[in-house]
């Protein structure tokens, strides 16, 4: 009997484009936020590298506008329809809404000192274990999509960057300012069958990152997005 190689597989996690957003708000899972121009032409950057040399099989995104509009061009320029899933989503975060990074100081005010009562969770917001399942819960379903080729996954920052600290094996509890994950970059998961074989980090549009804005910019050249 002929053994037959497992197919492989490539699930690249993209994080959204610059959004639109002029107060300097923590947008976290709040409707109405979209792409700047210059995340629109992120967005379009993404699409040309994808269509010109890989095997794009299936476009994913979160619900939210600032991940469809990045995707869009992806699945436009491959011939493809474009699926959405919760399970993508920004994580729920009880700061969202306010600016935070006008003063960061901000955020140790009296008022919010119950929700520091478990940083490891984080209180604050959606458990980084429930984060975990529902990213590896979107991962398994592209697999199954696009065995054999390629799949985009639009997500964001958060999301992306805790399904990576879980696959490294490192703890989830992190600082932000830490996070590799800039605008419109890329994190990809090699599988053979549906065991993983490679993560890999690049940033296709990275000389656009010098002119943007991002609300955290983690290790990227982007500035610190404020209301100011």
């Amino acid at each position: 009997m002929i053994a037959v190689a497992a197919p492989i597989t490539t699930i690249h996690l993209v994080r959204h484009g610059e959004v639109d957003n002029p107060t300097g708000v923590l947008y976290g899972r709040s409707a109405g936020f979209h792409l700047t121009e210059l995340g629109q032409e992120m967005a379009a950057g993404l699409a040309q590298t994808f269509s010109s040399d890989h095997d794009i099989r299936a476009v994913i995104t979160s619900p939210l506008e600032r991940a469809i509009e990045t995707g869009a061009p992806t699945a436009q320029a491959c011939g493809l329809q474009l699926a959405t899933t919760s399970d993508l989503i920004e994580a729920d975060n009880k700061f969202a809404g306010l600016p935070i990074n006008d003063n960061h100081l901000k955020v140790l005010s009296p008022r919010f000192w119950p929700w520091y009562k478990n940083p490891f969770e984080p209180s604050w917001g959606e458990p980084y274990v429930r984060i975990v399942d529902r990213m590896s819960r979107a991962i398994r379903s592209a697999l199954t999509a696009a065995v054999g080729g390629e799949a985009v996954l639009v997500s964001h920052q958060l999301p992306i960057w805790t399904l990576r600290r879980f696959i490294e094996g490192k703890s989830l509890a992190h600082d932000p300012r830490r996070r590799e994950c800039s605008l419109c970059s890329v994190t990809s998961l090699t599988f053979v069958g549906r065991q993983l074989l490679s993560l890999d980090y690049w940033e296709p549009v990275g000389e656009l990152l010098k002119r943007a804005h991002d609300m955290v910019p983690g290790t990227s050249v982007a500035a610190e997005k404020t209301s100011r």
